[in-house]
Formats: structure tokens, sequence, C-alpha cells
């Protein structure tokens, strides 16, 4: 994948590593789903807290917060680029934030380590669903929760579905398998998995929030630079490429979006907690 684009036709250009890009641009899209997955679980000062596939650190950053001082955050991936950005990111006031490189099914900590395991919009990507989950469980205390979040159907998210029209016209093969990926875990998918697994309590429910996105021109192009099937689009057809994917993206959304090139649409993700 691109890691750093250079300027399009227009003039513009991207600036940053693609963790870096989206730190910055998937943000706004985030920040709602990561207050609704904390509160599933109801951290409490002093847990120990997994957060699983954590990329650059949104809900490591928030746990830490929650569970203050006296607690202790984990944050693991195996993108290890995304953990770099992530330790950058950290607060400096909660420097209990340990970053682990590791994949889902093989972490590091011995068993019965946490008392909350959080996973957001990673569950889909996991190449064996059962064997992370059964590694979760091993690492989770009896009684510990698990939440984690997968968007629903593209067609459920308006910005997802603008995406995914433009891929009709601008993506290929990879980029739409990429896209797939990324919408592949619904909630009866999980919460299967999640039985298997031997855990219990298990429910799923859909959260909708209403996001502001930034000027779309550029958060468009600047979101695609930083998410696999925006990085494929721009490895076949270079920065003009990508200029012209995220045109689409940000003329699908002409309806929406205020006359200062913001655009507010809802976003929809499953929630699934469970306990071990």
């Amino acid at each position: 994948m691109t890691s750093s684009p250079q300027a399009d036709r227009t003039g513009f250009h991207l600036k940053g590593s693609a963790p870096e890009r989206y730190e910055q641009y998937s943000a706004p899209i985030m920040a709602p789903f990561v207050a609704a997955l904390l509160d599933a679980v109801d951290l409490c000062p002093g847990h120990q807290v997994l957060d699983l596939a954590a990329g650059t650190g949104f809900v490591a950053r928030a746990a830490a917060a929650r569970v203050g001082p006296t607690g202790h955050v984990v944050a693991a991936d195996s993108n290890g680029g995304m953990l770099k950005v992530a330790a950058a990111n950290a607060p400096r006031i909660y420097p209990d934030i340990e970053f682990t490189v590791a994949p889902a099914d093989s972490l590091p900590q011995p068993d019965d380590t946490f008392d909350a395991v959080l996973c957001q919009q990673g569950v889909q990507f996991f190449p064996d669903l059962g064997a992370a989950l059964a590694e979760v469980s091993r690492v989770l205390r009896p009684g510990g929760r698990l939440a984690a979040t997968a968007w629903a159907a593209w067609d459920r998210s308006p910005y997802f579905a603008a995406q995914r029209r433009m891929l009709a016209e601008h993506g290929g093969p990879t980029a739409e398998a990429y896209f797939a990926a990324a919408f592949s875990c619904p909630a009866e998918r999980l919460t299967a998995a999640l039985t298997d697994a031997g855990f219990h309590e298990v429910a799923a429910r859909d959260v909708t929030f209403a996001v502001t996105l930034p000027p779309l021109a550029d958060f468009a192009r600047g979101h695609l630079s930083a998410v696999p099937w925006g990085q494929a689009v721009e490895d076949a057809g270079g920065p003009d490429g990508l200029t012209r994917a995220a045109e689409a993206v940000t003329a699908a959304l002409s309806g929406d979006t205020d006359p200062d090139g913001t655009a507010t649409v809802p976003f929809t993700s499953t929630l699934v907690t469970a306990i071990r």
C-alpha cells in the first residue's frame, strides 16, 4: 500500500504516513463509538484492560483516562506502524499504557490477566475469528467482560455507501475485497463465534451516531488514503485516481453537505458484549 502520496492534479499533498493519516482522518468517525464501547464494560479505576487490534490507540487512550493511574492498559496490534503512532499520541499523565505488537490469536499475556477486553473495528479482520476469541477468553479473568464493535452493513451508513458507489467506477477487485472485509462480521457471525468460544450473556445491538465530518473536499481524500480500499485505488490510479475517487464520494454526499463543506451523516455499528 502507498504510504507517501505525491501531490495530485489539484496540487493537494497528503502529509504523513498511512498510520498517521489514519489517526487524523478516522478520529471523527471513531470517537462516539469509543465512548459506547467503554460504557459497555463499565470500566472503573484500577481495572486491567486490553485494547485488542488497537490501531493508533483511540480506545486505549480513552480507557486509560477511565482506569486512571492505578489501572493498566495494554494496546495490542499486529501492525507495528500503527502502534508507533499510538505510542506517540499516548497521554503523558497516564504513562501506564503498554504497547505490544502481537496478533489477536497469539497474545503474550498470561491467563486471567484482564478485567476487560475491548476491540473497536478489528474483529472483521482477524484471519481466524474463533482462534482470536479463544485467546481473548484465555487472557480474561473469570467474569471479565468483552465489548467489540464491527460496522453494520455499509448501506446503513451514507458515507460508506458513497464509498461503495465510488468503488464501482474507480475501484477494482483488490479495493472491493478490502472494502467488503470491513463489513464482513455481522452480529450473527460474531455472537455465534463468541458462544462457540465459551462466552455467556452474549448480546448484540446496533448503535448509530450522527457524525459531523470535516469539509469533505479534503477529508474524503485524506480518509481514503488511510484505509486499505482507498490505498488500493491509489495504487492502481495514482494520486489523481485517488482524487477522482474522493471527488465521487464528495459528490455523492452533496445533499448532506453544509455551506461550510462539512457533512453530518449517521454511522451505524454493531456493538457486541459478552462475559467470560
